[in-house]
């Protein structure tokens, strides 16, 4: 970021031109009067209003917009903010760029300084802005309603829920040092409170985190095709992905490295993984190599297509799919599947969608980033650490440094790097 708060900056906010229309956004104390110098009038706050917005340096007409003015504190970005709809050509939008540069206080916005704004000024915390990040990046019906879900700010609300209960905690445990010499202060009586409170609050923080991971949705279900040589992994993997991704030949041992083909089907996204053929007389020393990929992808994988002998599948959980049954027959164990003439592609996606959908946050649901999990995990540690002590001291103290892991989460106590870093993600405009 490199202009303070006080600022007023401006920025195209739509999509890139020529377009029906643009909208050009401006925020900061001077924004009023920016509309007011090119429209000659300030509109009634929130309504839209058609005007002739015209040059202040000679007078032209620059383009007939609407124009909003909404003044500050309820705004998106907690300040002073106005728009211009406008006709969506370069020119024109050049031009009222142009205007807007030109006028004194005024300059174009940095990536994320919008939504930056918004996070200083307490419009959003740090676990919505993630969730907006997340959604503008969304590729996925899946991705787009966790990413949604997360910007509206379910996952905030739960944390203020969480800091409720543990301000209540920290309260009956003051109160049981201060006044634990009062007869009117059962002191057993508050210490058993506490440890009834604690377990439930436990309860819930480990639901948390035994939900999937914001990082499976975003990057994609990883499925492993194994199998020996010339099982057919690379056809399969090409019908599963709609285009000749992996070289297929008759020639054992021609796939010598992983092969990772991103894919979405049903909504869902997939990192597809082609691997070398498994079998211990590797041809040369280039293949070994990549037969041991091949173990280790297996092993990281979240779902494995196991193309080979049912009595060799690498993991109890992996899918045997019976491939080539057009040309080995269907009497085989396993899915029957030809990639050559479709029979068994429905069920074999039919089958991945049930898998993964498991491993994914259910409709509706959000999902946590590493961050936010991390931070859920030491969160977690200390209500552990509370109900282990028996000094009321050492619970109060707990209590405290978990509040403090809260307030990382919302961005209450984050570090200037990491926000740059995340802000600086986001397009000019946002």
């Amino acid at each position: 970021m490199t202009g303070p708060l006080q600022d007023t900056i401006f920025a195209l906010s739509s999509g890139p031109p020529p377009a029906g229309i643009a909208v050009l956004r401006i925020s900061g104390p001077q924004a009023g009067g920016a509309i007011r110098t090119l429209a000659n009038r300030l509109p009634p706050p929130r309504m839209a209003s058609l005007a002739l917005l015209r040059d202040p340096a000679d007078g032209a007409a620059l383009d007939r917009a609407l124009i909003l003015w909404l003044p500050g504190p309820g705004t998106v970005t907690g300040e002073d903010m106005a728009e211009i709809h406008c006709h969506g050509g370069r020119a024109v939008i050049a031009a009222l760029e142009g205007a807007l540069a030109a006028m004194p206080g005024l300059r174009r916005a940095d990536a994320g300084e919008f939504t930056r704004r918004a996070f200083e000024h307490g419009r959003m915390d740090l676990n919505a802005v993630e969730g907006l990040s997340d959604l503008l990046a969304a590729e996925t019906q899946n991705q787009r309603r966790a990413a949604l879900s997360m910007a509206e700010g379910h996952f905030s609300r739960r944390i203020d829920a969480w800091r409720e209960r543990l301000l209540a905690l920290s309260a009956m445990a003051e109160a049981a040092l201060d006044f634990s010499d009062e007869d009117d202060v059962p002191d057993a009586g508050i210490e058993n409170e506490i440890g009834t409170r604690l377990a439930g609050l436990a309860t819930d923080i480990g639901s948390m985190l035994a939900a999937p991971s914001a990082e499976r949705l975003r990057d994609g279900v990883r499925v492993i095709l194994a199998g020996p040589p010339n099982a057919g992994k690379s056809t399969l993997l090409n019908a599963l992905v709609g285009r000749d991704a992996a070289i297929v030949s008759a020639i054992a041992g021609t796939t010598r490295d992983r092969i990772e083909v991103p894919a979405a089907i049903n909504g869902i996204a997939y990192v597809f993984t082609d691997t070398a053929g498994l079998r211990d007389d590797a041809g040369d020393e280039i293949e070994a190599v990549g037969i041991d990929r091949a173990r280790t992808a297996m092993e990281a994988a979240d779902i494995i297509l196991w193309l080979g002998e049912a009595d060799a599948m690498p993991r109890t959980d992996a899918i045997l799919v019976a491939a080539q049954s057009d040309r080995l027959g269907r009497d085989r164990p396993g899915l029957p599947v030809s990639a050559h003439t479709g029979e068994g592609m429905s069920a074999l996606l039919a089958a991945l969608s049930e898998r993964a959908s498991a491993l994914l946050p259910r409709e509706g649901d959000y999902a946590l980033h590493r961050r936010q999990r991390i931070l859920v995990a030491q969160l977690s540690d200390h209500i552990k650490a509370a109900r282990e002590q028996y000094d009321v001291l050492f619970i109060a103290e707990e209590l405290r440094l978990a509040r403090s892991r809260l307030d990382e989460l919302t961005g209450q106590a984050s570090t200037e790097d990491m926000l740059d870093h995340l802000f600086s993600g986001f397009c000019i405009g946002k």
